[in-house]
């Protein structure tokens, strides 16, 4: 089992960044796919981002690519998301997902995840 919190979420003026980090519990932080989803008010969790145990290949959602960078370091345990030229439709709830241990690659489906943290609010403004 794992536990995560996430952290670093806060106002930014559009065109800002910021990084958001993921400290998981446990020595086995590295067996775990790993995501980061957001939620709005009035919308459904979605995913922003998304990397395996390798952290190759990660996946990320059409509205961030390009903008976003998920990044994984095993020794600290932890897990980033580096979010550069944010816009006012990136504020929401930013969430820390982690897959079952034992699934290598990245997955997209709230469903794939069974570890979340309490969220972290950040909210972009105009």
């Amino acid at each position: 089992q794992v536990q995560l919190v996430e952290s670093g979420g806060r106002l930014v003026q559009a065109g800002g960044s910021l990084r958001l980090s993921c400290a998981a519990s446990g020595r086995t932080f590295s067996r775990y796919a790993m995501g980061w989803f957001r939620q709005a008010p009035g919308k459904e969790r979605e995913i922003v981002a998304s990397i395996g145990w390798s952290g190759e290949m990660p996946y990320y959602a059409d509205s961030v690519k390009g903008r976003f960078t998920i990044s994984r370091d095993s020794n600290k345990n932890t897990l980033y998301l580096q979010m550069n030229s944010l816009k006012p439709e990136d504020t929401a709830v930013y969430y820390c997902a982690a897959r079952n241990p034992g699934y290598i690659s990245t997955a997209q489906r709230r469903s794939d995840y069974v570890y979340w943290g309490q969220g972290t609010q950040v909210t972009v403004s105009s």
